[in-house]
């Protein structure tokens, strides 16, 4: 009767605990959605919340949003006739300057600046009607926009920073449905094509998704305690990442459950045996990828520390989920869930020679030849990365032609030989007069103006004798920057100089950081070092060689006129993280082999063998879902998807499969080297004397 018991309660909790932990999530999402409901109010896509922290440009928008008014908005009216401007033109013009001044404060009446050839006027409009609300400035935007218009051959454009900032909120905006959409079919359809089964895709995809929102709402909470910046950028970034990361621990799960099925007999204790044997690898890659995140809290630009609490957070979200609700759903559905494939207690998989065993037969044949191959191939992907165009302008960051970068355009054609973007220099009140003197006496200055007074600073408004974001107004600025002691100088066109300084200074401080932590961890899970200056080297490698191939794609084929300047940084960051993630898999797995008494060699295929597969599956779905971004109309999104998917799928089917495999094979246990592994085995060890996997 005891044992009868006994086994009573065990099969009680066998049923209780999955029901026990669908529950809690149940719960736990119930207290995360009215915060995750809120993390688009929390959003900000203006500029200062992408500049760098320390920045010149980034004090002077933060004092000028302390002025009377706060931050001006500023925007260019733009009049064109290709065949030259009319009288009717120019009164009409003047009647719809005039209708926005009177409805709208100002902070100066507007005038008028006709180019040389006749065919363009334009007036310089700036208002701290919205201050630093965002709705407000948009607003405002619009309904400028709705007084301005053309007709009968006289095109009317509004453009400038503000506008600027309207179209691009605009399309942020809109990303989160179509990106949490377009992820989520791609997703599914790789999963339905792996799985070959009708429901059994249904399950982590609907895991994923709440993860998802659990992640939103862990988001808002770091804004609200901590401060975290949450941009369009990096939101959308952390749900790729939740579903990308996501399923790759769910194909490793799943695939694991499933064999274990064909040897346990109670879905629940097979569960259970598929978390002893990947959930500790799992644990360790993800706390790999959120390490390599983090780093990014190191960065000086605003966007890129704020996208590392981001993305740990959807990293973290997607591992609990993974490891928590989708063994329970898993458990609760039973065996039919594989169905029409249901792996049945006793049977045995039908033996098929794999791709990846031929691949590791060639592997073990020529392990030097493959591997110098390899590299050499990687290294002349690599020097495409020299044909990366230029740093990316305003005018070039959008895929589509918004009406703000339609007037940029205009008038880049009419007025070539002057500035038409503000520069903003935030100077002391007690010295404005002297300031102004100054300003107006450095080369390369059109005109400037004394503006607004607050607190102790005045805005003085100058405008260039160069295009905008050009060689001459770089000049310009860092002229202004090096006569006025104690000003600050910003704009957009500052701004954008900030953002690339400080993005290489950022690149030099994060990436050996990212480089040693990562080092560290793999050296305590693997218990070498040698193994993980592998990984480390070979995702260098494909960073290097997919940067090459953008470099290859993003002129010729995309058409793009830019490079944004944290592609560098942010695409090493994700490939470093994630690449070693698989490897992590891979090794892992090796080292399990070697510590059972496989020879080094024997090792390295057989662990090619077994999860080839499915590290190629989950860099399929990790790529699929970093390529959705080629689909958004933002250009450093269409490139850091595309750089990232490209090293993902490089990393799976070159470098995890054949380069470190082959590397495996030529050193055999040095590749263990100081660890015990590297040291040949004077007898056999005991079964119970064996040394527990390291990870």
């Amino acid at each position: 009767m005891g044992a009868v018991g006994t086994s009573g309660r065990t099969g009680g909790r066998r049923r209780a605990v999955p029901w026990l932990v669908l529950g809690l999530w149940i719960a736990v999402l119930a207290v995360a959605s009215p915060f995750a409901s809120k993390l688009g109010d929390v959003q900000r896509d203006r500029a200062v919340d992408y500049l760098p922290a320390s920045a010149d440009s980034t004090r002077a928008a933060e004092i000028q949003s302390r002025l009377p008014g706060g931050e001006a908005t500023e925007m260019v009216l733009v009049y064109h006739r290709d065949a030259g401007l009319t009288a009717a033109d120019k009164a009409t013009a003047a009647d719809q300057v005039a209708t926005i001044a009177d409805a709208h404060e100002l902070t100066a009446r507007p005038v008028g600046i006709p180019s040389r050839d006749g065919t363009t006027l334009m007036f310089p409009v700036a208002s701290s009607e919205p201050g630093q609300d965002e709705e407000a400035r948009d607003a405002l935007v619009n309904a400028v926009r709705d007084v301005a218009r053309g007709g009968d051959g006289l095109n009317v454009e509004v453009g400038g920073a503000g506008a600027l900032a309207t179209d691009a909120a605009e399309v942020y905006n809109s990303l989160d449905g179509p990106l949490l959409y377009t992820t989520a079919a791609v997703v599914a359809l790789l999963l339905i094509l792996i799985y070959r089964s009708p429901f059994l895709w249904l399950v982590p995809l609907a895991v994923a998704g709440m993860a998802d929102y659990l992640s939103m709402g862990v988001a808002y909470g770091l804004n609200q305690w901590f401060g975290t910046a949450v941009s369009g950028q990096s939101s959308g970034i952390m749900t790729i990442l939740v579903f990308g990361v996501g399923t790759d621990y769910a194909l490793l799960l799943v695939s694991r459950y499933r064999e274990e099925l064909r040897r346990v007999e109670r879905p629940y204790d097979a569960m259970a045996a598929a978390l002893r044997g990947c959930g500790p690898a799992v644990l360790a890659s993800s706390g790999t990828v959120a390490a390599g995140l983090l780093c990014l809290l190191a960065a000086d630009l605003n966007s890129s520390r704020g996208m590392g609490p981001l993305g740990t957070v959807g990293v973290l979200c997607a591992l609990a989920a993974m490891l928590t609700l989708l063994p329970a759903l898993l458990v609760l559905l039973g065996r039919r869930v594989f169905w029409p494939l249901v792996p049945r207690h006793g049977s045995t998989p039908k033996a098929r020679r794999s791709l990846f065993t031929a691949m590791g037969g060639s592997a073990e044949r020529r392990p030097r030849t493959v591997l110098v191959g390899g590299a050499a191939l990687l290294g002349a992907l690599a020097l495409g990365a020299f044909a990366l165009p230029g740093p990316l302008k305003q005018e070039d960051s959008f895929t589509s032609r918004p009406d703000a970068i339609a007037a940029m355009e205009t008038l880049a054609a009419a007025y070539p030989e002057r500035g038409t973007q503000p520069i903003t220099v935030i100077a002391p009140t007690d010295g404005a007069a002297a300031a102004l003197a100054e300003v107006r006496d450095t080369r390369g200055v059109e005109s400037a103006e004394a503006g607004r007074s607050g607190g102790g600073w005045t805005e003085l408004t100058v405008l260039a004798s160069a295009p905008p974001q050009s060689a001459a107004e770089t000049a310009t600025i860092e002229s202004l920057r090096d006569r006025l002691d104690g000003s600050h100088v910003g704009g957009p066109s500052a701004q954008q100089l900030d953002l690339e300084d400080t993005n290489a200074r950022d690149t030099a401080l994060v990436v050996p950081i990212v480089l040693l932590s990562v080092l560290l961890i793999l050296t305590a899970l693997l218990r070498s070092l040698v193994a993980p200056l592998i990984l480390v080297a070979a995702v260098v490698a494909v960073w290097g060689a997919a940067l090459g191939i953008g470099g290859l794609a993003f002129g010729p084929l995309f058409g793009f006129e830019g490079t944004d300047p944290g592609l560098g940084l942010l695409s090493f960051v994700f490939l470093v993280a994630l690449g070693v993630d698989y490897g992590i898999f891979l090794m892992h797995r090796m080292r399990e082999e070697s510590l059972r008494g496989a020879e080094p060699a024997e090792a390295a295929l057989s662990a090619l063998r077994t999860t080839g597969g499915v590290i190629a599956s989950a860099g399929l779905v990790l790529a699929a879902t970093f390529a959705v971004l080629t689909s958004m109309p933002m250009v450093q999104l269409v490139e850091l998807g595309f750089v990232i998917a490209v090293g993902v799928l490089l990393d799976t089917f070159l470098v995890r499969t054949y380069l470190v495999t082959s590397a495996s094979v030529a050193l055999r246990r040095r590749v263990w080297w100081p660890g015990r592994l590297s040291r040949a085995p004077r007898e056999p060890a005991a079964a119970g004397e064996r040394e527990t996997a390291g990870v």
